[in-house]
């Protein structure tokens, strides 16, 4: 159909197994929910216009329960867009695959009853026969979660397309210098970002997520409208509510072609070796057959690698049972995998993951340092299910940035006009000496070193890290930890602060590559704690003020950290020593085998140099410090038995316990 009718439309009743608008062969099906005995009719539009070609009236029997079918024959997708009208109103299919006329992000102007119309997917994307899906297992995963506008929209974000898909596939060199592979979308599919200015800010219950052991996340909530009841507005900024679920957001698109330059991105994605992750919002009542053709199609249509579910658990559960995702991540609060599996069922590949706050709030706790959160804080490190990922972060979109958590006590939502009313009430955080901004070079050093400290603990816990976008250079949102309803700079990544960030984000790029050099570091399996295959050494172990003793008492707040890396085919032993106490500690160092010695090799205290082989038992972590020892071979003196070392480091060790 090219403007002029090249032949005569004609329409059937049929019947339909599905909702939406299905492009066949010989037609296009279209179904739409229709209940009693009201009226309803399609209406066909000249593609990119309002105008109507053509309005056909539905079947007045239904061909299944409540659903309306018929075949529109004479009619090709590529020229037209449409829309059901349903009794008087005219609405806009929930199950379009694109959504036209939301191009404007946060347009709250009066719009006509047929600006917004759905529209066809184009067949003729190439994807490319090198194109593949990278399946990066969970424990080799650096993931880093973005909302796609905010990413790229502030003015020094260096990227042409600010704001859109196109954007942050300009940003790709710069995510793969830093050493990640997977990006996880904040909501992506096409939402009303106009929402009723009532409940805002309150987290409905049955979307918490929530476990004995590993703590909730909250999503964020509101009372959201239809297009058709924008009175009331308030921006919706995040996208956690329901939407068009099965179209790409067309106000996220900078050519026009939303799907084209999803897939676009995609690709790119995929050609350097990195993953797409989205995040679907799917508030009760949950339409289980609906999600499970959402995310079927994402997977088939646009090559996604997986999705972060934000639903009621139960419902999550039962969608983890979809064998036609079994080989895509499933991202979820905590998923019973012993229960979701048949007896006797091998798990080839780990696809679901937990996704919760307990490793956020016993890091932040200890990070602070709150008493008594050593063995809470050693469990984080160590934990790593057999059958499930687990998704490990300190800050994600919901709280404070990384650099907020460190310069504020207390959150600072003016902005959000609802007197301090919404997000969450306690952080974990601590202003290191000062609220908000300072000049006093103490408390910036300090700020500096527990940020350090967080994403040492994060990229050497043995799950799956997840970085905030901007927290490695530290970007800030000014004290607010709910910019759910802030499209602006407080809510957008600041990109102006990535110079005077740049040691932070060396630091972290450092982190990320020794993290993958060792791969006891993120293993496949959880650690036993134990010898178990007679090497002499444990596969990881916990020392204190003496080797081989933790010293877990509540006053307590260092702890080093062993691995032996023969379990994993590596020779290295690696130390973490970690104290977050305001005050030196004195740490004990275990034998290594003959021949060995220690080696500092990353420090959060930049105060601190570099040290030489240490064949000393013991050493002093300075306050609120990170130090990661190697073990080295030591070198000896022209042919002879002594060991080569400096002058200080020559003390004789004491004996240990």
């Amino acid at each position: 159909m090219t403007g002029k009718r090249d032949r005569q439309i004609s329409a059937i009743p049929c019947r339909c197994g599905s909702l939406g608008a299905q492009v066949e062969r010989d037609g296009i099906l279209f179904s739409a929910e229709v209940h009693l005995k009201a009226a309803a009719s399609l209406i066909l539009y000249r593609k990119g216009t309002e105008e109507i070609l053509e309005e056909i009236p539905f079947p007045e029997q239904p061909c299944m329960g409540a659903v309306r079918s018929m075949k529109v024959k004479g009619i090709s997708p590529r020229y037209l867009e449409y829309n059901f009208r349903i009794g008087n109103q005219v609405m806009v299919d929930p199950m379009a695959r694109l959504v036209v006329g939301r191009e404007e992000f946060g347009y709250s102007g009066e719009r006509s009853e047929h600006q917004i119309r759905g529209g066809f997917v184009s067949p003729d994307f190439e994807w490319g026969t090198k194109e593949r899906q990278p399946g990066i297992p969970y424990e080799d995963v650096i993931s880093y979660q973005l909302h796609v506008r905010g990413f790229t929209k502030q003015k020094n974000s260096r990227v042409y397309h600010k704001g859109t898909f196109l954007g942050l596939q300009e940003k790709i060199p710069y995510l793969r210098e830093l050493g990640v592979n997977q990006v996880i979308l904040m909501p992506a599919y096409e939402f009303n970002e106009i929402m009723a200015d009532r409940g805002i800010g309150r987290v409905p219950p049955s979307m918490k997520m929530e476990n004995s052991l590993q703590g909730s996340t909250a999503l964020g909530g509101a009372s959201f409208l239809t297009d058709r009841e924008e009175a009331g507005k308030k921006l919706n900024y995040w996208g956690y509510t329901p939407g068009y679920y099965f179209a790409p957001k067309a106000a996220y698109c900078a050519t026009g072609r939303p799907d084209r330059e999803f897939k676009s991105m995609v690709r790119a994605f995929h050609e350097n070796g990195m993953e797409v992750v989205m995040q679907f919002c799917f508030p009760d009542p949950v339409d289980l057959t609906m999600v499970n053709d959402c995310l079927v199609w994402w997977l088939q249509e646009y090559h996604v690698d997986g999705f972060h579910l934000m639903m009621n658990q139960e419902a999550a559960n039962r969608v983890a049972r979809n064998p036609f995702l079994e080989t895509v991540k499933r991202i979820s609060g905590y998923f019973p995998v012993s229960q979701l599996y048949p007896e006797g069922k091998q798990i080839a590949v780990r696809t679901l993951a937990e996704y919760h706050d307990g490793f956020k709030t016993d890091v932040r706790r200890i990070l602070k340092g709150d008493e008594d959160m050593l063995p809470a804080f050693t469990g984080r490190m160590r934990y790593n299910p057999q059958e499930s990922g687990v998704i490990n972060y300190i800050t994600d979109h919901d709280g404070f940035t990384l650099l907020d958590l460190v310069s504020y006590d207390k959150k600072h939502n003016e902005e959000n006009g609802e007197l301090g009313q919404d997000g969450p009430a306690y952080n974990y955080s601590w202003n290191c000496g000062a609220e908000g901004s300072t000049r006093k070079k103490k408390i910036l050093e300090l700020r500096l070193r527990q940020m350090k400290n967080a994403l040492a603990v994060l990229l050497l816990a043995q799950g799956t890290p997840m970085i905030l976008a901007g927290d490695e250079f530290g970007n800030s949102q000014g004290g607010n930890n709910n910019p759910y309803c802030l499209d602006s700079p407080v809510s957008w990544v600041d990109w102006s602060r990535e110079k005077a960030g740049e040691e932070l984000k060396e630091f972290v790029k450092e982190l990320i590559r020794f993290r993958k050099e060792h791969r006891i570091l993120h293993m496949g399996q959880p650690l036993a704690g134990g010898d178990t295959r007679s090497i002499g050494y444990p596969d990881i172990s916990w020392h204190g003020s003496r080797a081989w003793y933790g010293g877990f008492e509540p006053a307590n707040r260092h702890v080093g950290i062993m691995y032996c890396g023969q379990y994993a085919g590596q020779e290295e032993f690696i130390y973490i020593a970690c104290n977050f106490h305001w005050e030196p500690q004195k740490m004990a160092l275990p034998y290594l085998p003959e021949g060995l010695g220690w080696k500092k090799v990353l420090d959060t205290d930049r105060a601190q140099g570099e040290e030489n082989l240490l064949p000393r038992r013991e050493f002093t972590v300075p306050s609120r410090c990170v130090q990661i020892l190697v073990s080295s071979r030591m070198k000896k003196k022209n042919g002879d038995n002594k060991t080569e070392m400096k002058t200080e480091s020559m003390a004789a060790g004491k004996s240990q316990d």
